[in-house]
């Protein structure tokens, strides 16, 4: 009999845990906003059971603008009670259509970081405006030139808390202007990235600490350039490529990261 009713209280904890996962559910919407007179339209992922303002994490799209691979990742980002928002640097339909497009697109926001911080401002205000967030616990991450973008943002003392750069550039046209950093700073590299040689790295390095910067560097050995995309191939010989587990890694780097600098109440 006690064997019958463990069994029976088992399964009801079992449905009771299941009942309430089903009353959670990630929410995603594309938005739209603006910077000036431009619309800009980004990508917004969050648990909807979830009723107090919490942390938000901005994503900063690489090269090719807003994909499936920002997307995905404000998704997973959501699951964990965050309210992501992938942003939208190009503009509304701007959407480059092959390599060469966007490395017109990506050079002319990294030759004017003004308008590229711009561009960053104008999501971070759209987003600290939304009552599901927390506008004092924002984070901003990026992928490659994203990357960069999230480190532009640290580097202009834009009102968030951490910073997280994805095989990101490190350089900045005046490295000498950042003369502090308040943001705490995770980069993840590829170690033998062609794009971002030892020179860049060390430049950064003496910037941040010229800076006085709480940063993080951590290297994934054999990654070479956008290491966290399965569409750059698994060839590392052309400088771009998937390396699965600097992938893993450098995900699970990034999660404890934000259980320090902004973790979810449970």
């Amino acid at each position: 009999m006690k064997i019958v009713v463990a069994l029976m209280a088992a399964l009801g904890l079992q449905w009771f845990v299941m009942c309430s996962n089903s009353n959670a559910a990630v929410k995603t919407e594309s938005v739209e906003y603006k910077d000036g007179k431009t619309t800009l339209e980004g990508f917004l992922a969050y648990d909807d059971a979830v009723t107090s303002p919490r942390p938000a994490v901005v994503i900063v799209h690489q090269w090719m603008g807003l994909t499936d691979h920002e997307r995905n990742s404000a998704q997973r980002l959501a699951q964990q009670g965050y309210v992501a928002f992938a942003l939208d640097i190009y503009g509304k339909g701007v959407r480059p259509g092959s390599p060469q497009e966007a490395g017109k697109l990506a050079t002319q926001y990294k030759g004017d970081i003004k308008s590229f911080r711009q561009r960053e401002k104008a999501a971070l205000d759209f987003i600290s405006k939304n009552k599901k967030v927390d506008p004092k616990r924002i984070v901003i991450i990026g992928y490659c030139f994203g990357g960069t973008g999230a480190l532009e943002a640290a580097r202009a003392g834009f009102p968030v808390v951490g910073a997280v750069s994805f095989h990101g550039g490190l350089s900045t046209p005046n490295p000498q202007e950042t003369k502090s950093v308040k943001p705490k700073l995770l980069v993840m590299h590829g170690a033998i990235d062609p794009n971002v040689p030892l020179p860049e790295v060390e430049g950064f390095m003496k910037e941040m600490n010229d800076a006085k910067a709480d940063y993080q560097f951590i290297a994934y050995s054999g990654a070479v350039h956008a290491f966290t995309q399965k569409e750059a191939g698994n060839d590392p010989s052309k400088g771009v490529a998937y390396n699965e587990a600097a992938d893993r890694r450098s995900w699970q780097a990034f999660m404890d990261f934000l259980h320090e600098v902004v973790p979810v109440s449970k």
